[in-house]
């Protein structure tokens, strides 16, 4: 009777595991599909901010990010590769939005929404890579080897927007 509680015992705690790794799994996928999508987007944003930016400072912040989003996308997807996911092909239909309604605009207006965009979707974005970094698989080590990258534009976002 014991050694049958035993074993219960022990395929339970097994079962808990395999249950929790998959958690962990689909919460490192999903983290991954939106940086994914984000980095996209953000490469988006970067060809309008050289486009339609009036000020160098946000024409330059747009080659910035368009060179830091690239190179970053190509490590996400390459975590979603070790992690076996299908990655997202492109930005989701908000960031979408986002990047129609900004292809609008131009000149002092467009800088002044673009700064602002940015330094609200940089925030964002730290918080979540900060959460993601402590997982153990190949999505958080991609999350932590960005951070510091997203605080450098983060940082350039803010003084872009006390200038405009």
């Amino acid at each position: 009777m014991n050694r049958m509680l035993v074993s219960l015992g022990t395929v339970s705690l097994m079962a808990i595991s395999v249950a929790n790794a998959a958690a962990k799994d689909k919460q490192s996928e999903a983290f991954l599909k939106n940086a994914i999508e984000g980095n996209f987007a953000e490469v988006s944003m970067a060809e309008l901010a050289q486009q339609n930016g009036q000020s160098n400072a946000v024409k330059s912040f747009g080659r910035m990010l368009s060179t830091d989003h690239a190179a970053a996308n190509q490590k996400a997807l390459n975590a979603a590769q070790a992690l076996g996911m299908n990655p997202p092909s492109g930005p989701n239909a908000k960031q979408k939005a986002d990047h129609d309604k900004m292809a609008r605009m131009s000149g002092a207006g467009f800088d002044k929404m673009f700064a602002t965009h940015m330094v609200a979707d940089h925030q964002k974005d730290i918080a979540e890579y900060k959460k993601a970094s402590k997982a153990k698989d190949a999505a958080g080590e991609y999350a932590s080897g960005q951070i510091d990258t997203l605080q450098k534009h983060l940082d350039a976002a803010k003084s872009l927007k006390a200038g405009s």
